[in-house]
């Protein structure tokens, strides 16, 4: 299993939030088994204010650069791609035409009791 986490801004609008809330507590069931069959098993999305943050698992071999094109080359899922990105702007010093960055793991206790 590999693990990814990922940040986003949302625009700073209530509405624009309560939105994007609301289109996660229902998402397409194309968007969720279309982010399955590329390899994620599990993901979190979790918000602060206007930031997001996501948490995936996935399987061993998954490659972000290789895998997640296939996700949005299913017509429903990049529908879904594109509309959320209208809810979201960049974090500061993200590269251009990036929104979700990846961020870098400095510390895992991954130690059960």
């Amino acid at each position: 299993m590999r693990r990814f986490a990922m940040t986003v801004l949302l625009k700073d609008d209530p509405e624009i939030i309560r939105r994007y809330e609301e289109y996660h507590a229902a998402p397409w069931p194309e968007v969720v088994e279309g982010i399955r069959g590329i390899g994620v098993r599990r993901i979190f999305i979790y918000r602060f204010g206007r930031q997001l943050f996501m948490f995936m698992e996935t399987v061993d071999d998954f490659d972000m650069q290789r895998d997640f094109p296939k996700y949005t080359a299913d017509p429903r899922a990049k529908e879904w791609d594109e509309l959320m990105r209208t809810f979201q702007e960049p974090v500061p010093g993200a590269p251009a035409e990036e929104t979700w960055v990846e961020m870098e793991e400095i510390f895992a206790d991954d130690h059960t009791a």
